[in-house]
């Protein structure tokens, strides 16, 4: 498996208010140690490849769920409107490796879905939906959504590609 350069942290959001400030949501579960002034962030794609040009943290603080970033050289509103949802990545060699039962967010997509040991399907990609994330997993033909949350992601296994779940009754009929 091959290793992105760059390991997304961050969702873009929106911009928030006039002076270059940005929403953004973490994709990291140590926003504190990733969001911090010198920070260097690129705009990145699904896999980690770099999209866009690097900007870099010149504040940051938590604000909700979120957390409002200005960046170095960015300071009017304008400037982050064309930005869209993407996605921000911190490159991989700054950030703490996952613990055991954690995966880095490019290696869910192709990984197995799996409920008392029989495959139900494979992720086809994770979406930010408002509440959270969710898998979209291929099965059968068809593309079902499970929420990336306890109770029903039991176990990731980062070795073998593999996610254990326990599904709430009738949500893959759906």
């Amino acid at each position: 498996m091959t290793e992105a350069v760059y390991l997304a942290v961050a969702r873009f959001r929106k911009p928030h208010g006039l002076k270059g400030e940005a929403l953004i949501y973490p994709l990291t579960d140590e926003p504190d140690a990733v969001f911090v002034p010198g920070r260097v962030l690129v705009p990145v794609d699904e896999e980690g490849r770099p999209t866009g040009v690097e900007v870099v943290i010149q504040k940051a603080r938590s604000y909700q769920r979120h957390w409002l970033v200005s960046f170095e050289g960015i300071t009017e509103r304008g400037v982050l409107e064309s930005w869209g949802s993407v996605m921000l990545g911190a490159v991989q060699s700054e950030l703490s490796p996952p613990e055991e039962g954690e995966m880095y967010l490019h290696e869910i997509p192709g990984s197995i879905v799996v409920e008392a040991g029989v495959e139900i399907g494979m992720v086809k990609e994770i979406v930010g939906v408002p509440g959270g994330s969710v898998l979209v997993i291929e099965r059968d033909g068809r593309e079902h959504m499970i929420p990336f949350r306890d109770p029903i992601v039991k176990r990731l296994d980062r070795e073998n590609r593999r996610i254990e779940v326990v599904l709430p009754p009738g949500l893959l009929e759906v």
